[in-house]
């Protein structure tokens, strides 16, 4: 058996170097998964294009991605299709006994800080922390459960009542999915707001109401009761308060480039705003897997450009761009290997 592996590591910002590593060996309570595919998020974008994230900065090289899955080879899951939730948290802190394992400060993530992620043919890891499947899942979708599970959270956090009105602004992939979500919630209306143009017409096709450009969200007369927002910047920011009804909620979950979030404190206090921050999930994947073998929920759709391990630098370029919508490494296809994207509406 081969007992090497193909790599990427981000060696600075903008920078990846293609290695060949040992592969990992499994420790107590681990398993060895063979990584099929890996969705590229906005934070590992962060991680290629400015060398780190809020305040954690590249040390060393390190392997991105955190949203992956693949197939179990040896233990108790040995052939099993899975999902890799990609926080290892404590279990002993304050915070993860009180159910809120995302907050913990000695939690480990993958392709962050000191933790290798999955862009690797191979990854051990915890075995408690892997999900399994439906075969019917493609190995795309597969990782696209990480971030449907952070759109669940953050609506989760904005204790949307059913038939309430909500607002999404900032329609990437999560904020797609969260259109997806409060459609699927009972949402009577869903007001979405997106600067681009092929991104505003995915939103109407995940069951937005509204779709809006930021100019035109200035003017629109309506109120919600809950906004999320998930772009990441300040207008952003102003755009949900302004949306939200007086004693609304805004969930924020975008991550600003400079790591700051400003907003009118006038416009806020006036209207008695509470305002809730996502923070990544927390036992989510189970939620996740049900609604997709449902069919309540679509990932294929999402996935717009794919590329091989080989052709990670331009893969993140291209996601750096807004091409599209979602970016997707097919771990296990060979190089140079072009696969189509599955383009089906969302019920």
């Amino acid at each position: 058996m081969k007992t090497t592996m193909k790599a990427v590591r981000l060696k600075a910002a903008g920078q990846f170097e293609a290695v060949e590593e040992p592969r990992p060996v499994p420790g107590p309570g681990e398993s060895l998964v063979r990584v099929s595919a890996v969705s590229l998020c906005g934070s590992d974008l962060h991680w290629f294009d400015q060398g780190g994230i809020g305040d954690a900065m590249l040390s060393r090289p390190l392997v991105l991605g955190h949203e992956f899955g693949g197939t179990v080879e040896g233990g108790s899951l040995d052939g099993r299709r899975v999902a890799v939730d990609p926080a290892i948290a404590c279990h002993a802190c304050e915070r993860c006994r009180e159910g809120n394992p995302n907050l913990c400060p000695r939690v480990r993530f993958a392709g962050h800080g000191a933790t290798d992620g999955g862009l690797r043919e191979f990854v051990a890891w915890p075995t408690a922390l892997l999900f399994p499947v439906p075969d019917s899942f493609s190995a795309a979708a597969v990782a696209l459960l990480e971030p449907l599970g952070v759109a669940l959270h953050g609506f989760d956090l904005g204790h949307v009542r059913f038939a309430s009105a909500v607002a999404v602004v900032g329609c990437g992939p999560i904020g797609l999915l969260g259109v997806q979500v409060a459609r699927a919630a009972g949402a009577k209306s869903i007001v979405a707001v997106e600067p681009l143009a092929h991104r505003r017409a995915a939103a109407a096709r995940c069951g937005a109401d509204v779709v809006l450009s930021p100019d035109e969200a200035k003017v629109y007369k309506g109120e919600v009761d809950v906004a999320f927002e998930v772009a990441g910047t300040d207008d952003a920011v102003l755009t949900s308060m302004t949306l939200v009804r007086p004693g609304g909620r805004v969930v924020l979950a975008g991550i600003p480039d400079d790591d700051r979030t400003s907003f009118h404190a006038a416009l806020a206090r006036r209207k008695g705003l509470t305002i809730a921050m996502v923070r990544r999930m927390k036992d989510i994947y189970p939620r996740a897997i049900s609604l997709v073998e449902r069919g309540v929920i679509e990932l294929d759709w999402l996935v717009s450009n794919r590329f091989p391990l080989a052709e990670a630098a331009v893969a993140f370029a291209v996601a750096v761009r807004r091409e599209g919508v979602k970016t997707v490494i097919d771990v296990e296809a060979p190089a140079g290997l072009a696969v189509a994207p599955t383009r089906r509406r969302p019920h």
